[in-house]
């Protein structure tokens, strides 16, 4: 069964911008779909979400999985995908991924040193990276190199922002399509 689980950002909740919409999407489409509810989303720790993580694919290893993360979701997949091995992930959605320091020091351990996209490469060959041209958490250059380092694609979104609810993101169909289209 193919099985999506979504990953929210710092100060995210499982049921916040467009991630409903997805849910809802992907179910119209016999898809199952679960936003994770991450542990301490104020005071993220980077150990405990790669823990979640490994929870929830652990208690579904007999399924294809497919992994979406917005903002620190998708820097916490791209870590997952550095430290684990897991046969059944066969795609992921990056959107608007933090990829160095900035601002927000909370999130500093995520971002303690560059992505090993040699073994991300490795470890899973259907990468999406979805961004805003203008995003100024994860700017758009970031994001160009994540996808050229992982042979993603990249999908840049006109005055997208960080694409969360605040900058106006109910919907995301770039990412349901990217995600059907991987699901063949």
């Amino acid at each position: 069964m193919n099985k999506v689980f979504l990953i929210h950002g710092f100060e995210g909740s499982p049921n916040g911008g467009w991630r409903p919409w997805l849910m809802t999407k992907l179910n119209e489409h016999d898809v199952w779909a679960c936003s994770l509810s991450m542990p301490s989303p104020e005071k993220p720790i980077l150990k405990e979400w790669l823990n979640e993580i490994k929870r929830q694919i652990g208690e579904n290893k007999n399924d294809t999985i497919y992994l979406v993360g917005h903002s620190l979701g998708s820097t916490a997949i791209l870590r997952y995908l550095e430290t684990y091995d897991d046969k059944n992930i066969k795609g992921v959605i990056l959107v608007s991924t933090p990829s160095e320091k900035n601002q927000l020091r909370e999130i500093d351990n995520f971002l303690e040193t560059d992505f090993d996209c040699e073994t991300i490469k490795r470890r899973v060959k259907n990468v999406v990276v979805i961004n805003g041209d203008d995003d100024p958490y994860a700017p758009a250059l970031s994001a160009k190199r994540i996808a050229e380092k992982t042979n993603g694609k990249l999908i840049l979104i006109p005055n997208g922002k960080h694409l969360n609810d605040s900058s106006g993101f109910r919907e995301l169909p770039e990412c349901l399509d990217a995600l059907l289209e991987m699901m063949g």
